[in-house]
This record gives C-alpha cells, sequence and structure tokens, in this order.
C-alpha cells in the first residue's frame, strides 16, 4: 500500500477568546494553504453544534451537527475526524488548525485525532493562546464553567481556573497577544506555570515554525499524569514564586482535611501528589485553582505493588518512581508546587509540614496509621 503523509494538525486552545482569534487567523496567514475548522459549542442549546471551515479568503463551508447524548463536546469529537479526514483528501489543504471553543480541552482531542492513526491526520502542535493580563484574573476564577456560560455538557462540573490551567500545561507551546496591558509579573507567572513551552507572539514567523515541529501525545499525557508529571521548578521572579515542597512522610488526614481552605487558597495554582496515613498504598492528586481543590485516587503507588506487576506499568511511569525511590518508602512521597504572586513561601511550607505525622505516629508504623480518622473519605469515596 502507497505510504501517504499524514494531514498536519495544528490544536489551538485557550478561555481567551479573542486571543485564540488573533493566534489562528495569525496562522493562516503564516502557513500557506491552511485551514481553520471551528466546531462553536455555543449553539448546544439548540440541540446542535456550529461547525466553520475558512482560510484566508473567508468562509468555506458551515454546517450543523447533532448533540451527542445530549453533550456538546461528544458532538464536537464525532464530528472531528469526519471533517479531517476529508480535508486530509481534498488535495489542496496542507495544514488544519483546529480552533477549539472556549472551555475545550485540547488533551481529550489530541488523543481523538491520535486514536485515529489511520485516519489521515495527525497532531503536530498544541498552542494555547495567552493574553497574559488575563492570566491571574482566569486563574483565580474558581466560578464553576456553567455558572460562566461554558459548560462543555449538563454534568460539566470544571470551574473556570482549573480548566485554564490545564490548558495552558498541556500546550507544547504559548502563544502571546499582549496589547500592553500586561506586567512582568503576568508575564512571569505564565513562564512559571509552565515553564518548558516555548513562547511566541502571535501571528509571528517563529510561532508558525512551532505549529509544525511534531507532537507527542502519549509522552504529553504523561506529563499530565498525577504519577510522572512534569512539575515545575522552583523560582522566584517579578514577585511571583514557584515552592517546591517535598517529603517522603505521610500526612495526617484530619491536620491535612483541616488545613485544606488554607492551602487550597494559598496559591494562584497549586498541583502535584501526595501520600495520606490512612491510605498508605495510595497515590493521591492533587489540583487547586481559583481556591478550588480536586483530590482523586490515582491507584497504588509502584512500592505497594508486587514485582510481577512492574512488567505491566508504562516505562515513562518506573522512570519516573526512579529519579524519586526511597530506601524506605518506595516513591511514596509528597511532591507538591504551588504558584502564585506573592506567595508566602515560609508560611506555607510551616503548615504544610504541620500536617505531616509527627515522629510519634511515623515510628508508629502503617498498622497504626490505617486506624486513623478517615477525613478524607467524601473526596475519595463518595456516596451515590
Amino acid at each position: 500500500m502507497e505510504d501517504r503523509h499524514k494531514l498536519p494538525v495544528v490544536i489551538v486552545s485557550g478561555l481567551h477568546s479573542d486571543a485564540r482569534h488573533e493566534v489562528v487567523e495569525g496562522l493562516l496567514r503564516e502557513i500557506p494553504h491552511s485551514v481553520a475548522l471551528h466546531h462553536d459549542l455555543a449553539t448546544a442549546g439548540t440541540g446542535t453544534v456550529y461547525r466553520t471551515v475558512r482560510d484566508t479568503s473567508g468562509m468555506l463551508s458551515s454546517g450543523d451537527t447533532p448533540l451527542v447524548n445530549d453533550c456538546a463536546c461528544c458532538a464536537l469529537r464525532e464530528d472531528l475526524m469526519p471533517e479531517l479526514e476529508r480535508l486530509a483528501a481534498d488535495g489542496v489543504t496542507r495544514t488544519a488548525i483546529v480552533e477549539l471553543w472556549d472551555s475545550v480541552e485540547p488533551q481529550a482531542m489530541a488523543e481523538v485525532i491520535a486514536a485515529h492513526g489511520d485516519g489521515g491526520a495527525e497532531v503536530t502542535s498544541v498552542i494555547t493562546a495567552v493574553d497574559p493580563a488575563l492570566v491571574l484574573p482566569y486563574l483565580a476564577n474558581g466560578d464553576d464553567l456553567a455558572e460562566a456560560g461554558l459548560a462543555a455538557a449538563a454534568t460539566d462540573q470544571r470551574t473556570v481556573g482549573d480548566t485554564w490551567a490545564r490548558q495552558l500545561e498541556y500546550a507544547s507551546a504559548v502563544a502571546i497577544v499582549d496589547d500592553g496591558q500586561a506586567d512582568e509579573e503576568d508575564r512571569a507567572l505564565i513562564g512559571q506555570l509552565h515553564p518548558t513551552a516555548p513562547q511566541a507572539a502571535a501571528g509571528s514567523q517563529e510561532l508558525a515554525g512551532l505549529a509544525l515541529v511534531g507532537f507527542d501525545v502519549e509522552a504529553a499525557a504523561a506529563g499530565q499524569h498525577p504519577a510522572c508529571a512534569l512539575l515545575p521548578q522552583e523560582a522566584e521572579e517579578a514577585g511571583v514564586s514557584t515552592l517546591v515542597w517535598r517529603k517522603h512522610r505521610p500526612f495526617h488526614p484530619e491536620r491535612l482535611y483541616d488545613a485544606l481552605e488554607d492551602l487550597s487558597c494559598a496559591a494562584a495554582r497549586s498541583r502535584g501528589r501526595f501520600w495520606l496515613a490512612d491510605r498508605p498504598d495510595t497515590l493521591l492528586s492533587w489540583d487547586a485553582a481559583g481556591g478550588a481543590l480536586c483530590v482523586e485516587n490515582n491507584g497504588p503507588w509502584l512500592a505497594s505493588l508486587p514485582d510481577a506487576a512492574w512488567d505491566m506499568i508504562p516505562p515513562v511511569r518506573r522512570a519516573a518512581a526512579a529519579l524519586d525511590w526511597h530506601p524506605e518508602h518506595g516513591d511514596c512521597c509528597q511532591h507538591l508546587v504551588f504558584i502564585s504572586p506573592g506567595l508566602d513561601r515560609d508560611g506555607l511550607t510551616a503548615l504544610l509540614d504541620s500536617c505531616l505525622l509527627t515522629d510519634a505516629e511515623y515510628t508508629a508504623g502503617r498498622a497504626a496509621w490505617k486506624d486513623l480518622p478517615a477525613a478524607f473519605d467524601e473526596f475519595l469515596d463518595p456516596v451515590h
């Protein structure tokens, strides 16, 4: 069978809709024979999602696609691949720019395209469009997406802040749309939230080049997984701090629970993995923005698994565990990162330290730890 080149797909995401539009227009100008595909989920109330396809000359086509299970985002997934396959086969389009609607997260869409490996399209970059002056206001916004009119489905329980954070942190490049309202603090915050992503100005040739460099969907997913996330390092710039807190001693469940409000509000953004004494075998994830905290069970620590199970663990997970392996506790640890302007590093460190087991509690051993009050049942074992 003849090997045919796949259609490069550039995903552009971001809650900053004006910035996102500007980035897409710039890419259309800079990348020859490119086409922008957009699904507008704002029309979901009528039972459909509105699709547009355009290039620099204007609109090429448009149409409605019905909701799938009353879910606009599901309709987007169903309609996306047929449209990309059509563009790949039209003999004209050389690059597809997928402009995601406001609250759609790029990871899900990149994985949809990757899952259709024979679909004639491949993701070459994920670009998040950023207005630097809006980063902190959006990150600090704990409102539900539904309250802001940005929910992608009736069951969508995400917040503005955590959605925006994940859009930024997943990107392979950050497109900056700066209207002069931003200051050094705003720019430092972007850099500390995602220090490994190159930044380029919207409409620049540099951004167009970054759009086609290639994208590893599996590696990007691993970089977001709590067990092996590429968390930011310590930093301090323009009044913005990144505190990395790491310990090899579990939290006392009640003391941590009592401190949750202060900890979740201590920084504009915090995330990582943590270890509870009463659930010593469970890797727990911490994800907070805008004062809203999400805690989830992410399965066992590798140290809790029998040796025979390790062959089923992805190499990237084993490598991440090996980097922080403790002779007694293996990969069980606290690894939390807090990022914010005006961060009270000393106060936050002291509060976190106070939530750990005391020396006496620690030396009592795992059997005694499991008898501690189970303060996190409402997070981890919700009653349906």
